[in-house]
């Protein structure tokens, strides 16, 4: 079962989180983890730490540590067989910063949404719906990477593009050597003024956020309602920001026939890799290419027409500490919902043919082109 309440994720790994922005914690509970695992919180707490705000001036100046602690499921540094539950305890909120706007509904938020649907509503930093409960996922998924990376699977990632200006090149190294995450040195400048200048104008920017799945055994994915893809569009989309994702081609497959589109297929694996590394929602051994379109920061100073809570008219200025774009911080939360829906994957073809679980070695994965895409005209 994919959904246990609405706050849960997964099938035979299953996530729970919890908490909200300015309250007194945000967590999560996970479930289906075997015992006698090495837990390594160190390891989970450095994926914490590119998650949180405060790392540079084109981000949030939100000062929270992010210190994850274990709370069960874990006992000499192994896991028991039982539900890990891990937590982030709040300490650094400005619940004032929102008084002003409490009967406001923010443009771009979900203040009227979840207004009109439950009938209250926490205004502190939009509560439940907050950026901040991406911390739990990362938790998570820092755990279901550290499970990959001793299958040899790999899940990275880095922002292709911001504010409407792409990298063409990877440059793995360079990565977490800048704020915004992206891989190209040569857009840095442009991609960092253009923040900037939002920032100073009280406005911000979106990006494109791309996530490398790479080591993947063929075999993974289970049709018809849980294609590998369709379980990393939906872990992806259920990310705030994120307002839409395509593997592989995407809508460029739209634009294109299908002689010119398709893989073709050899004894040493495909040509090229527009599937995305998956056919009929099964991985094919090659790697994954995620792409997730994040909007721009919808906490802006700038002065927008919106409404109350009775529905008159009224003007909002959103003030407090917000990111100017979003996208930096998106990365490992991205890497985390892609981690969390491979492992889950796994385990749940183990449980149906362990024997298949196994990696294609014999394919030249260097060959494969069509890795990703050209940044000009193949855009989400």
């Amino acid at each position: 079962m994919l959904f246990d309440s609405p706050s849960s994720f997964g099938r035979t790994f299953r996530i729970l989180t919890f908490g909200e922005s300015h309250g007194a914690a945000v967590g999560v509970v996970m479930d289906g983890v075997k015992p006698g695992l090495p837990f390594d919180l160190e390891a989970i707490q450095r994926e914490m730490d590119r998650r949180r705000p405060g790392q540079s001036d084109l981000v949030t100046p939100r000062s929270e540590a992010d210190r994850v602690q274990v709370l069960s499921g874990v006992f000499e540094g192994q896991t028991t067989g039982h539900p890990i539950a891990m937590v982030v305890f709040n300490e650094n909120q400005n619940s004032g910063d929102y008084k002003a706007i409490s009967e406001l509904f923010r443009p771009g938020h979900a203040d009227l949404t979840y207004d009109r649907k439950y009938g209250i509503r926490d205004p502190r930093g939009g509560g439940r719906s907050s950026g901040r409960e991406t911390l739990a996922r990362v938790a998570a998924g820092a755990w279901a990477k550290q499970q990959l990376a001793a299958l040899d699977v790999t899940v990275r990632g880095f922002n292709r593009e911001i504010a409407g200006i792409a990298g063409s090149t990877v440059d793995w190294a360079f990565v977490e050597r800048n704020p915004l995450r992206v891989a190209d040195p040569a857009t840095f400048e442009a991609q960092k003024s253009a923040v900037e200048a939002a920032r100073a104008e009280g406005d911000s920017v979106g990006g494109v956020c791309e996530v490398w799945i790479e080591g993947l055994p063929i075999g993974l994915g289970d049709p018809a309602f849980g294609k590998l893809d369709g379980l990393l569009a939906l872990a992806c989309m259920s990310i705030g920001a994120v307002k839409g994702v395509e593997l592989g081609a995407g809508f460029e497959s739209a634009r294109r026939r299908g002689s010119e589109n398709n893989d073709p297929l050899g004894p040493d694996g495909p040509a090229k890799n527009d599937a995305g590394g998956t056919l009929g929602g099964i991985s094919t051994g090659a790697p994954v290419v995620v792409r997730l379109a994040v909007k721009p920061t919808s906490s802006i100073s700038k002065t927008q027409r919106t409404i109350d809570r009775e529905g008159h008219p009224a003007e909002i200025s959103t003030q407090g500490r917000h990111d100017p774009c979003i996208a930096p911080r998106i990365v490992p939360v991205a890497e985390a919902m892609c981690a969390i829906v491979i492992y889950d994957a796994w385990l749940t073809q183990q449980a149906l043919r362990d024997s298949s679980v196994s990696r294609a070695e014999t394919w030249d994965w260097e060959a494969i082109e069509g890795l990703f895409l050209p940044p000009e005209g193949k855009r989400l």
